[in-house]
């Protein structure tokens, strides 16, 4: 358990540093005023951005493997801190240091991983039905639609709405990762889970992109984590069978509410002042 913890925690680096990469290699390019599958074409020629794959793809092997032993709101949580790595890792790249209240913040989504930890038992494996699978699928194809509508939002609040149907993207990822039935190809492949993770990775990376276009990394990713770790962690609990460790039912909501609070002001306490290297 503790080594999948471990896990979750370099996942949240790696995917907190593929953040910066990500606003470098986006910044100054054209937003075409909706969702564009072309920018990704685009993006791919700039070193940063096949950096930031590269990590994302790190970070989310690290993930996967963390949740086929622990349950989603702990990993979730772990994975929200991402937007501590990124605030400070931006203080090194854009130069802007951070306020007060961001530094609390941090501290704050520290103290909250920290309650969380002792409060979650091991995750049990999960096999899905047809049912949960054409389910997955059914909630991916509406988040395609609201996609489209955000996408024609311009500025911040083009940015926070797609940084939030990102981390649903995102979200259906983690829940899909929690029910791989086996890490093995052979598993994998014949595995339609696999296929749903994969599509919905695909919309996640191309929403927190054109976020990306609108805002600062670290307003879009505060954004992104608020339904990257919420719904997965309430599928976890509700459909899933995730379970709190007996007499830690208090300190798990206080830890998750902590960790997920901090990551949220974070974005909110940037959002209030300009910032270097916004796109907004």
């Amino acid at each position: 358990m503790l080594l999948a913890l471990l896990l979750a925690v370099a996942a949240a680096v790696a995917f907190g540093a593929a953040a910066v990469l990500q606003a470098m290699a986006t910044e100054g390019t054209q937003d075409a005023g909706g969702l564009d599958p072309l920018l990704l074409l685009r993006l791919v020629t700039k070193p940063a951005f096949l950096g930031s794959l590269a990590l994302n793809g790190l970070g989310l092997g690290l993930h996967v493997t963390a949740l086929q032993s622990l349950p989603l709101f702990l990993v979730q949580a772990v994975i929200a801190s991402s937007v501590a790595v990124t605030a400070l890792l931006s203080v090194r790249v854009f130069g802007v240091p951070l306020a007060r209240v961001q530094w609390v913040a941090v501290g704050v989504v520290l103290v909250g991983l920290a309650l969380l930890g002792p409060s979650a038992s091991s995750g049990e494996a999960v096999t899905a039905d047809h049912a949960l699978e054409l389910g997955l699928l059914a909630v991916l194809a509406v988040l395609a639609v609201l996609a489209v509508v955000a996408g024609r939002v311009r500025g911040v609040a083009g940015a926070v709405l797609l940084g939030l149907l990102a981390g649903g993207g995102f979200g259906i990822v983690a829940i899909c990762a929690r029910l791989l039935p086996d890490l093995s190809p052979l598993v994998l492949l014949s595995s339609p889970v696999l296929y749903v993770l994969l599509l919905a990775g695909a919309l996640a990376f191309l929403l927190y992109s054109t976020a990306m276009q609108r805002g600062s990394a670290t307003t879009t990713t505060a954004a992104m984590v608020i339904t990257q770790t919420a719904v997965p962690a309430i599928a976890g609990i509700l459909l899933l069978g995730d379970e709190v460790r007996a007499g830690f039912g208090l300190l798990a909501v206080a830890g998750f509410a902590l960790a997920l609070g901090g990551a949220v002001a974070l974005g909110r306490a940037e959002a209030e002042r300009p910032v270097v290297g916004s796109r907004s």
